[in-house]
């Protein structure tokens, strides 16, 4: 007699959870034979963005805009307005804005970069500071090139993987004292606050948090945006971490989140599950009118903001699915079960496991790489080679150049990202997951890193080429 084999809920003293939705359509995946990954890690540069997608098994480079739409999202495509101005549909997105996120005025765009380049030109004038809870590429990227210069304040625990730390996307009042110490309240563009620090592997923002940072930039005069790209997976965790909130919806607790910031950008290719798509809100009328004109000119008329009218459909539709509690406890579940896989086989990894995704610690995974070897994008190679399976890097590749010196940006978290897209993958797909990384860290002692042949002026990350060392 064997014993019966136990799930993972029983193995945890409770029972399962399963995933709050059926599988209506299917697409077929193709499992690669390791000659022809080889070959094409060798034309992508051992860059897994310049891989096709035709040759991935497993893609796990990003979550946006590679969530599954529900049948009431498609249903809503077909309900697309497609006039020039005044889409229906952009008012029904509108109220979406103003009833789950409480921002007044809204402006569509293309995707959250688009949101970030509009934000930028308009709040931030040459020579001022923007301090945030850690740097994201393309934000940090759109301020430079308004001319602003970012500041990390985000707390010291988030710099370790190890730190078992609630809210480690926090902000550091004590940094931004000395901030404004030195340069004083004019020369703060804004506080750019970011939910679920992508960065810092998804780590969220206490409530407590944004309180204390609404009063402080009251005090001295200065706005709060917010990054609210993941700010439904924050409210998730406020909601499990916090006190006085276990009682509350996720929908309540992101509305109050945001009533915290004067405005927010978002790409809503990740909570709002959609393919493409973002805004910019903002509560100040004559902020507004800024943004408004100038999504004319890089986007589109104010009413689409380069969208058709059935993307803002889809995208009023799945704002109101991604607050519900249940989406979001199999949301962070699905991560979660893979995460524990991992840690039961001592891998190291960023911990306490973040909202969208498990991030590899790549230093700890190779001790024996100096960082110019680009351990954390050595890293999602070898997982290509081993199973087809497409991670990305977050580490000294991503963080670039510092326009000033010219030198690399050394960011002391060396990160490869296992990101999930949102309903597309089963558990199965994770097992397949974790055994894959324990085979790769399994091997590690033989891993050389890799050298940059091709260097972008911009975003490196995306378009950067590599070869073994």
């Amino acid at each position: 007699m064997t014993d019966t084999p136990r799930t993972f809920g029983q193995q945890l003293g409770r029972r399962s959870w399963a995933e709050p939705w059926k599988i209506k359509m299917v697409e077929p995946l193709v499992m690669t034979e390791r000659p022809d990954r080889e070959r094409a890690l060798r034309e992508a540069g051992h860059n897994t963005f310049l891989l096709r997608s035709r040759d991935v098994y497993i893609d796990l480079l990003t979550d946006s805009g590679t969530s599954a739409m529900s049948d009431r999202q498609w249903a809503g495509m077909m309900l697309g307005d497609e006039a020039y101005a005044g889409s229906e549909n952009f008012f029904h997105l509108e109220d979406a804005i103003q009833r789950y996120y409480g921002y007044r005025h809204l402006v569509p765009t293309h995707q959250g970069r688009g949101a970030e380049h509009l934000l930028s030109r308009t709040v931030i004038r040459p020579g001022q500071y923007v301090p945030g809870n850690m740097y994201f590429t393309t934000t940090r990227l759109h301020q430079e090139m308004a001319g602003g210069i970012f500041t990390d304040v985000i707390v010291d625990e988030a710099h370790d993987p190890t730190h078992p730390g609630d809210f480690k996307g926090n902000v550091d009042l004590a940094k931004l004292d000395a901030l404004l110490a030195r340069v004083g309240a004019a020369g703060i563009a804004y506080v750019s606050l970011a939910a679920t620090v992508n960065m810092a592997g998804g780590q969220p923002v206490s409530m407590a948090n944004v309180r204390a940072l609404r009063a402080w930039c009251d005090r001295h005069g200065v706005k709060l945006y917010l990054d609210a790209t993941r700010a439904v997976e924050n409210a998730f965790f406020i909601q499990e971490r916090e006190a006085g909130y276990a009682d509350r919806p996720v929908a309540a607790i992101l509305k109050e989140f945001c009533s915290y910031t004067d405005g927010a950008w978002m790409s809503a290719k990740k909570d709002s599950l959609v393919n493409i798509g973002g805004w910019v809100a903002v509560n100040d009328f004559p902020l507004f009118e800024e943004l408004r004109n100038l999504v004319v000119v890089f986007e589109g008329l104010h009413t689409y903001g380069g969208l058709a009218g059935r993307d803002m459909e889809a995208m009023a539709i799945g704002i109101a699915e991604s607050v519900q509690d249940a989406h979001m406890r199999s949301r962070i579940g699905q991560v979660r079960y893979l995460g524990s896989l991992l840690q039961q086989w001592g891998i190291p990894m960023m911990e306490p496991i973040g909202g969208h995704a498990i991030f590899l610690d790549a230093r700890r995974f190779y001790p024996q790489l100096a960082q110019d070897a680009f351990p954390a994008q050595t890293l999602a190679a070898e997982l290509y080679l081993d199973s087809g399976i497409r991670a990305m890097e977050r580490g000294i590749v991503s963080a670039g150049r510092d326009p000033r010196t010219g030198d690399h940006h050394r960011p002391q978290l060396e990160l490869t990202r296992l990101t999930i897209p949102r309903r597309v993958y089963t558990q199965a797909h994770m097992d397949v997951i974790a055994e894959s990384v324990k085979a790769v860290y399994d091997a590690r002692e033989r891993v050389r890193g890799l050298r940059m042949t091709y260097e972008p002026k911009y975003l490196r990350f995306f378009q950067a080429r590599f070869e073994a060392l």
